[in-house]
């Protein structure tokens, strides 16, 4: 009888969180409806300068705009393919040298502080120089959002290992398992937990990197459409731009969170 109390207090207070997922991206939904009325209706009634800020209407015709003539997707396209493949060859090469300075101590002391002066000086200012040496088309844009991921996969990787409890390691091997169970139930669950809770972050240098280059020097790319609006003062193209960067962005990070849910189902209770 006590048990079967103590199961229904359980379903009653676990009841709601069904209920609260969906309440709270109505809520979210309708704040961000709210904001866009309140812009709306404020340059409607020249409260703020449209010129400047723009309006929700007129940006959204903007993008309607750009999509039905179809000049938006060869930017959209170059961001994309930028930002993705200095996303991937940063990951995977931070993974690589973070694995490689961790298990190599010596190694691992050398690298530390040039990867730590890299982590510590605005990465952006980079931008010229890669501009410089790997020129004005898609290799400087690749180099620099590379760069950018590759000190975040590092560190994660670095300290995921570095952060592993030798206890659980020498149980392992008291145990009887060897070197493949050692990577498997310790290593590689440490690892993927600093690298999941930094990738959402090296997603987002990907395409700063990537657009920061196109801002620079670059003939096509949101980066580009961003510095077209900007030199001729149109804000509307402006907020257009920012508005699909955030979307690209927000796309992915649901995708990184899939893949995480995936990646670390073991965590969670059967």
């Amino acid at each position: 009888m006590a048990a079967d109390l103590t199961a229904q207090a359980g379903r009653r207070r676990a009841a709601p969180t069904h209920h609260r997922i969906p309440l709270v991206g109505l809520l979210r939904v309708g704040l961000l409806l709210v904001f866009l009325g309140a812009w709306e209706g404020a340059t409607r009634l020249l409260w703020i300068d449209p010129f400047f800020y723009g309006a929700p209407s007129s940006i959204a015709a903007n993008l309607l705009r750009q999509f039905t003539t179809g000049t938006i997707w060869k930017h959209l396209w170059t961001t994309i393919q930028e930002a993705l493949l200095g996303l991937g060859a940063g990951f995977l090469v931070g993974v690589f040298f973070g694995w490689l300075a961790a298990e190599r101590p010596l190694l691992g002391q050398l690298i530390e502080p040039i990867m730590a002066l890299l982590n510590a000086i605005p990465r952006i200012v980079l931008a010229p120089l890669f501009i410089l040496w790997f020129g004005f088309d898609m290799g400087s844009r690749v180099a620099l959002a590379f760069v950018m991921v590759f000190v975040v996969i590092f560190f994660a990787v670095y300290t995921g290992i570095k952060e592993v409890d030798q206890v659980l390691v020498e149980r392992i091997r008291v145990l009887g398992g060897g070197r493949r169970d050692v990577m498997r139930l310790v290593y590689i669950p440490s690892v993927a937990a600093w690298i999941f809770s930094s990738l959402r972050l090296a997603v987002g240098f990907a395409f700063t990197g990537a657009l920061v280059a196109e801002l620079m020097a670059g003939n096509r790319g949101l980066g580009y459409l961003m510095n077209l609006a900007l030199n001729g003062q149109n804000a509307d193209l402006m907020m257009a731009t920012v508005f699909l960067i955030m979307t690209m962005i927000v796309g992915i990070f649901a995708i990184v969170g899939r893949i995480e849910a995936w990646a670390t189902s073991w965590k969670r209770p059967g």
